[in-house]
């Protein structure tokens, strides 16, 4: 790992001198103008943070250091005989900007599982939550038990300089991302596995050995879990995950302490549950219609009695995209190579179909194309993992990976406590009042 750090400060170190003299020389120029509506409407679209490691594109959706997830799929290296990229290479891109090499990502991997050992205290603070308690919320509690782990919170105490910060923040970044498929593993098997122990096997990459904690063996599972890591790991830095991170990491807060925060924003039903809600709609669906394979009349029946009946249809939408989300359509191809007969995956495929046109006509979704979450659980079910209340924390463990890699960034960069400011209703009418040009806030 001292190699991957090395090249990750030779970065940085450039970078913050380039940041530098562009704030010396432009620092005053404007960016953007915001609207009142942007205001009061959840900051739609400002720009506001700097997120070096991905980027999203309105119509080609996200890309990690310039590259789309079709281009990761063929350039990241693969495990032997696999055939989808590992999240162990795409955390090497994110961190250093540029595409690793097979003993890259090796080196990763085995850095990885050296670290990857749990205090006996983590397991049994998850242990002390009853049993129904949601996945997620004993995946953030095990995260917050693991945090007296930090070595950055220990040498802050110790009075580190400033300008050593990244030192221990990626430390503590690389130690989490290890550590928190244990975690999960350990929830998935308390809550649906009956306490079964977790099966580890260190000589596998980190995916696949998370696949296998989880009792999960078959090769094409583990094919799906490290495309499943890889495309979910970061979706740029203004989305809820990804910004508490960064918002909580900028108060100084360690990994621990700045991921758990970002867990419980995945956790949100219009976040990271989304995933949870598409498998939770399609069962209710097929339990009322009384089909496995509903036709795409009563889908779209079905998704007209959704809407007028004031709810969301789960998984179409975004924010930001503005065409079929490229993650829907990896999965869509994984779907079509492994499991291209499977009912729930038909359905998907399905409600792809019969959807959009229901969303479009209603004149109020400016997206109503399919966004990641729509296709996930539908693999997830083939395999047998039908507890969808443990989709998110799937999404967690991957979401480490791009929060932890940013981070990393962030501190290198020097980068300062993050404090917005803020407006009163009062205060708009009065700068309205005052003759205001409209997008001049």
């Amino acid at each position: 790992m001292i190699e991957i750090k090395k090249k990750f400060y030779a970065k940085a170190e450039q970078a913050a001198a380039e940041i530098k003299d562009l704030l010396k020389t432009n620092g005053q120029t404007p960016v953007e103008m915001v609207t009142v509506s942007q205001l009061y409407q959840g900051m739609r679209g400002i720009t506001s943070i700097v997120s070096e490691v991905s980027l999203l594109d309105p119509l080609e959706g996200i890309k990690f250091r310039g590259y789309t997830i079709p281009e990761l799929r063929e350039k990241l290296p693969k495990a032997d005989q696999g055939s989808e990229p590992l999240p162990e290479g795409l955390f090497y891109l994110m961190l250093i900007g540029e595409l690793p090499t097979q003993e890259d990502v090796k080196v990763i991997s085995e850095q990885l599982a050296s670290r990857s050992e749990i205090p006996e205290h983590v397991y049994k603070t998850i242990d002390a939550l009853p049993m129904h308690a949601h996945p997620m919320t004993q995946f953030v509690t095990g995260i917050m038990a693991l945090q007296t782990e930090s070595k950055f919170a220990k040498a802050y105490g110790a009075g580190i300089n400033k300008k050593e910060y990244w030192d221990p923040i990626f430390e503590d970044a690389v130690d989490l991302i290890a550590k928190v498929p244990y975690i999960a593993a350990y929830v998935y098997n308390r809550k649906y596995r009956n306490g079964a122990p977790l099966n580890s096997d260190k000589s596998l990459d980190w995916a696949a050995n998370f696949a296998q904690m989880l009792g999960y063996s078959d090769p094409d599972f583990l094919k799906l879990m490290r495309l499943y890591l890889t495309i979910h790991a970061d979706h740029e830095g203004g989305n809820v995950s990804a910004h508490t991170v960064h918002l909580v990491g900028s108060a100084l807060s360690d990994p621990y302490l700045s991921f758990a925060a970002g867990m419980n924003g995945l956790a949100g039903p219009l976040h990271g549950l989304a995933n949870q809600e598409v498998v939770k709609w399609i069962f209710e669906m097929q339990e009322k219609l009384g089909t496995d394979l509903p036709t795409k009349e009563q889908i779209v029946q079905y998704t007209k009695d959704t809407l007028a009946a004031g709810k969301v249809v789960p998984g179409y939408g975004h924010g930001v995209l503005r065409r079929t989300d490229p993650r829907f359509l990896a999965q869509m191809e994984f779907g079509k190579e492994y499991m291209p007969d499977d009912h729930m995956v038909q359905t998907v495929w399905n409600i792809f179909e019969a959807v959009p046109d229901v969303l479009g006509a209603t004149g109020k979704i400016k997206n109503p194309w399919p966004n990641v979450d729509a296709h996930s659980g539908a693999l997830l079910v083939h395999f047998g993992m039908k507890e969808y209340e443990f989709y998110t924390v799937l999404f967690g463990v991957s979401r480490a990976l791009g929060v932890m890699a940013n981070m990393c960034w962030s501190r290198a960069l020097g980068f300062p406590l993050e404090r917005p400011k803020s407006i009163t209703t009062n205060g708009i009418k009065e700068w309205l009042a005052a003759g205001a040009e409209q997008g001049a806030i």
